[in-house]
C-alpha cells in the first residue's frame, strides 16, 4: 500500500486487498460486478440517492457503486470512493467516465481524515466487513456525515445461507486442506452475518434508526454466458480460490471438475441462478 494513513490492525487486510485478492477482483471486475448486479440494485434502492447530494462510498473496489451513485447526484452532487486496494482504486479510476463527479481516495477508513459533516450519505456493497475495529471505523465515518445523513450497506449473513459461495468451496475442500479457522467476528466477509452483532456496532458508533432487512436473493455465478464461465467465476475469487491458491495443476483440475458437476446440476440454460443471502442495513446520523 502507499503512504495513505493505515490502522495498524488493519494491515493485514491492506496486504491482502493489495496482492493476490486485489490483482484477482481487477481481473474479474466486469464479470463480479454482473454478479452481484441483484445486489448493488437492492443497495441503490434503498439508498435513495437524491441530485446534489455528496456521497461517501466505503470500501468501493473498482468503482461499480461509486460510478453507479455519482451518476445519480448529477447535478450538483459528488462522490468519494475510498478504499485500501490501489489495484482495485486504480480501476475505479479507469473506468470512471471523464465529467462524472467521483473521486477516489486509497485510505483506511477507520483512520481517514473526512472532511467534517461533508455527505448527506454514506454507501457500501461489501466494504465494511473488513475493518479489525468495526466500531471505531464507523465513528470515525460518522465525521464526515452532516447531522442527519444516512448511512446504508449491504453485508453477508451467514454463509450457510449462501450456496452461490459454499457450494464451489464444499468441492474445493475435497481436494485442497481448508483455510485456517477464524473467529465469526474476525474481519472477513460474514463478519456482520449476526444481526445483533451490527446493530452493537452501529449503536456504539452512535449511530441511530438502525434497520437490518433480510434480503434473499440469486446470484447467476454464469453471467448468463454459460457453464464454462460459472467455473471460471467459482475459481476464479473468494474462499474457492483462496484454497486452491498453491495447490498442483491436478489438484485444481479435480476440484474444477467437482465445481463443474455441481454446478451443472443447479444451471439452467446459460445460467447458474444460485441462493445468496443478505443484510440490507440503514441508519442515521443523529442531529447533534
Amino acid at each position: 500500500m502507499s503512504a495513505a494513513p493505515l490502522h495498524a490492525d488493519n494491515a493485514a487486510q491492506a496486504e491482502y486487498w493489495n496482492s493476490t485478492a486485489g490483482r484477482r477482483w481487477t481481473d474479474r471486475q466486469e464479470e463480479q460486478d454482473l454478479v452481484l448486479r441483484p445486489v448493488s440494485d437492492r443497495l441503490i434502492a434503498a439508498a435513495d440517492a437524491k441530485p446534489g447530494q455528496r456521497i461517501i462510498d466505503i470500501g468501493c473496489g473498482c468503482g461499480d457503486t461509486t460510478i453507479d451513485f455519482a451518476a445519480r447526484v448529477m447535478p450538483g452532487g459528488e462522490v468519494l470512493g475510498l478504499d485500501i486496494s490501489e489495484p482495485m482504486q486504480a480501476r475505479a479510476r479507469e473506468r470512471a467516465p471523464s465529467g462524472l463527479p467521483a473521486r477516489f481516495v486509497l485510505a483506511d477508513a477507520t483512520v481517514y481524515d473526512f472532511e467534517p459533516e461533508w455527505a448527506d450519505l454514506a454507501v457500501s456493497r461489501f466494504g465494511v466487513m473488513f475493518f479489525a475495529d468495526p466500531a471505531r471505523s464507523f465513528a470515525n465515518l460518522r465525521r464526515g456525515l452532516k447531522p442527519g445523513a444516512r448511512l446504508a450497506f449491504a453485508c453477508w449473513r451467514e454463509a450457510k445461507q449462501n450456496p452461490w459461495m459454499m457450494i464451489p468451496l464444499r468441492e474445493a475442500k475435497k481436494h485442497a486442506p481448508p483455510l485456517p479457522e477464524t473467529n465469526p467476528e474476525d474481519p472477513g466477509p460474514f463478519a456482520f452475518a449476526d444481526e445483533a452483532r451490527v446493530r452493537r456496532i452501529l449503536s456504539a458508533a452512535g449511530f441511530a434508526d438502525i434497520v437490518v432487512i433480510p434480503v434473499d436473493l440469486d446470484l447467476d455465478l454464469a453471467i448468463g454466458r454459460g457453464l464454462d464461465a460459472a467455473v471460471a467465476g467459482a475459481l476464479g475469487i473468494g474462499p474457492t480460490s483462496r484454497i486452491l491458491d498453491g495447490q498442483p495443476e491436478a489438484v485444481r483440475a479435480a476440484a474444477a471438475a467437482d465445481i463443474r458437476k455441481a454446478l451443472a446440476e443447479r444451471a439452467k440454460g446459460d445460467s447458474v441462478p444460485l441462493g445468496a443471502a443478505i443484510w440490507i442495513v440503514t441508519a442515521t446520523n443523529p442531529d447533534r
